[in-house]
């Protein structure tokens, strides 16, 4: 608090920043302030001299502490105090105090006139102007900082509290130039105009109201890229007296804490760039979570920013934030979703599912099979089973496990199930005969199976001709599969096929007499095969025999199981395959990559400005050549990943313990590596050594 009416006797000394003491009736005290004051002892003087609280050091003070608490309003000298800091300011008023700026923390520096020696505009009525009836804070909105007039080593690096800060200087009043004021802009924004020019942009004035939010939540508040030397530019000059100031910064994968000490004015401020939750930076929590969520590699990434040089945290942080938080939030926001699902498909009677394995790498030697569990009436995956293939004696029992556990948890919350669509996997067509469920084949694997046995058939002697009718066999298996009621009319018209392909078309069997085409005279006799022809026999044995007559008797007529293979493809994005994770980690992914294709399975297909349904043409290597046409759909949306932000920051950073509990409740198998017996290292590098020093025999 200023004393407001005194004036500090020594020379150069403005006097009107702190309280003021009198001099000591003490003699010896007396003369050593005179000593202080005139460099001499004068024999007459004015018994009521003032010394201002700049010129004592900071143990002379007995109250120190409370006043800068807030609970005393004068300093109070210690008996025998004497001044010995002597200010070089040869003329105040040349170099004014000036305050920061709420949102930039800079300001130009103020012009004074010669003549008068005084700021402009000095001399007139000082008015407040009505839109401004506050007094400004000396703390930054946007920044976080902590300003206050004390030792460094009272603060925390990582403090959330901050101290209290003394009264600011009133901000001077700066009247822009026409140029300024077209340079004000309303709000930050990206433009895309060819005329925008970034120099002139970084420079305007934004209003704070646009930028500054308190209402936002911080891990939705806009982030930005900060050079290192136009950070610290900032924290160069004191803002009280202008002079060099020293600058500590500390950094914390990416969060900078910045301490500015003025060994002048001993004014010190601690900057922060991002919130602390507990012992935890904000920004280094959020920036993982991003990664997780959005099924990016964090070791891509993090090469992405040594590229850069953008600081960020340790792949240990990132793990320790994965299982803390994410992971918990992940498993939290799966069950949540799923019982909804499972509630609304308990009150359905005719619920149709299509089911399906991928293993985490080909062949019969993978560690990981995920089975889907999809509802083919709206295309939405209702559950996801991960097995290990220790946990059932190899990968080839992973399908068949993954199956039985989604089955069970059905049953439990008491589904009906009307038929389930699969591929045509030994085990599953046992397992599901034994428990008395309609199960249908899908027809796509079938013909992917027969049409490379009739491409084989083609390239053999005197079977060119079976080229021609490939493509007109698979529609034909399609054909039979959509437009047939039951099982004994799919196989009669499939067997229809052989006696169409030598153009006989009224047919023995009862379920099916003729063809449903239009008859026609052929005038070309070649294009039809002859009875007993080699290629007519071989292509016989492919088609109609006993395996495929009971599989095309299986044929789902409905729904397919191409919408689970879509899915599988969206896993490849959240879970690679060349990739390995553990178990949970695994787990969480497929739940994310379901969280995404649930809320992108029905997007509509994109439009026109005048409404014209748009269309892409796609170039299979399959096709050879050939090409097919699939709708455009909309821009995908990342709602899940809004939800799972707000689920950490809002609540599992509050209280975890809630959330670390449902992660505990999954069954974690052993390694793989578990079950064999682990040497020690000495003994494998020893080994190691031993072979490659071995000579050639």
């Amino acid at each position: 608090m200023a004393d407001h009416g005194h004036r500090c006797y020594v020379l150069g000394c403005a006097g009107d920043v702190t309280t003021f003491h009198t001099l000591p009736t003490e003699k010896h005290c007396q003369q050593a302030w005179l000593m202080f004051i005139y460099n001499r002892i004068p024999q007459e003087f004015n018994s009521k001299l003032f010394v201002c609280s700049a010129h004592f050091t900071t143990d002379c003070f007995a109250n120190l502490g409370q006043y800068q608490a807030g609970f005393s309003q004068r300093l109070m000298l210690k008996k025998g105090a004497i001044p010995t800091i002597v200010q070089q300011v040869s003329n105040v008023t040349s170099q004014p105090l000036r305050t920061n700026d709420v949102g930039c923390q800079t300001d130009d520096l103020i012009v004074l006139c010669k003549g008068t020696q005084l700021s402009s505009n000095t001399l007139r009525y000082h008015l407040r102007s009505k839109g401004i009836q506050v007094t400004v804070s000396s703390q930054s909105v946007g920044v976080g900082t902590t300003t206050t007039k004390m030792s460094p080593d009272t603060i925390h690096p990582f403090t959330s509290t901050p101290l209290k800060a003394s009264r600011p200087v009133k901000r001077p009043h700066v009247e822009l130039d026409n140029t300024k004021m077209m340079n004000i802009s309303s709000a930050l924004t990206d433009p895309q105009d060819s005329t925008y020019d970034p120099a002139r942009s970084v420079t305007a004035e934004t209003e704070s109201s646009h930028v500054f939010d308190a209402s936002m939540p911080f891990h939705k508040e806009a982030k930005y890229i900060v050079f290192e030397k136009c950070l610290l530019s900032l924290f160069e000059s004191c803002p009280v007296c202008t002079r060099a100031c020293n600058v500590c910064p500390r950094r914390r994968g990416t969060f900078l804490a910045i301490d500015q000490l003025c060994p002048h004015c001993e004014f010190f401020r601690q900057w922060r760039s991002q919130p602390v939750i507990g012992s935890t930076p904000a920004g280094n929590l959020q920036l993982s979570a991003a990664i997780y969520f959005s099924g990016a590699s964090f070791l891509k990434m993090q090469k992405v920013f040594k590229a850069m040089y953008l600081k960020t945290h340790t792949y240990d942080a990132f793990r320790r934030h994965a299982r803390t938080y994410l992971e918990p939030a992940i498993i939290y926001k799966w069950n949540e979703e799923q019982n909804l699902q499972l509630q609304n498909l308990s009150q359905n009677n005719n619920v149709i599912l299509g089911g399906d394995m991928r293993a985490d790498s080909p062949g019969h030697c993978a560690k990981y099979g995920s089975y889907t569990m999809m509802n083919l009436q709206t295309n939405n995956i209702i559950d996801i089973q991960l097995v290990q293939s220790n946990e059932v004696g190899g990968s080839y029992h992973m399908e068949k496990e993954g199956l039985r556990r989604s089955l069970d948890l059905l049953e439990e919350r008491g589904i009906n199930l009307d038929c389930i669509v699969t591929d045509r996997h030994p085990q599953i067509q046992k397992f599901l005969k034994d428990r008395n469920i309609t199960h249908y084949y899908d027809v796509w694997h079938m013909a992917k199976g027969m049409s490379k046995k009739v491409e084989k058939i083609s390239k053999e002697k005197d079977c060119s001709l079976v080229k021609k009718w490939h493509k007109s066999i698979i529609n034909h298996l399609y054909w039979c599969a959509s437009s047939s009621d039951s099982g004994t009319e799919k196989v009669a018209k499939w067997t229809s096929i052989m006696n169409h392909i030598q153009d006989i078309h009224t047919h023995s069997d009862p379920a099916f007499t003729s063809c449903q085409h239009e008859q026609r005279v052929s005038k070309d006799n070649s294009k039809w095969f002859h009875p007993g022809s080699t290629a007519l026999n071989k292509l016989h044995r492919v088609l109609i025999n006993k395996r495929v007559l009971s599989d095309v008797e299986k044929l789902s007529p409905h729904y397919q199981t191409s919408t689970v293979e879509a899915f599988h493809k969206v896993i490849l994005h959240f879970a690679p395959k060349n990739v390995v994770f553990p178990f949970i980690g695994m787990l969480c992914r497929l739940y994310l990559a379901a969280m995404h294709f649930n809320e992108n399975a029905v997007r509509p297909q994109l439009t026109t400005s005048k409404g014209k349904l748009v269309y892409k043409l796609h170039f299979p290597k399959a096709k050879k050549g050939g090409y097919t046409v699939k709708p455009v759909k909309t821009e995908a949306t990342f709602c899940y990943v809004i939800k799972l932000m707000n689920t950490i920051f809002e609540e599992v950073v509050r209280d975890p313990l809630p959330y670390l509990d449902g992660i505990q409740q999954v069954l974690v198998p052993p390694d793989l590596s578990s079950q064999f017996a682990r040497p020690s290292m000495e003994e494998a590098v020893a080994q190691r050594v031993s072979r490659f020093s071995q000579g050639g025999v």
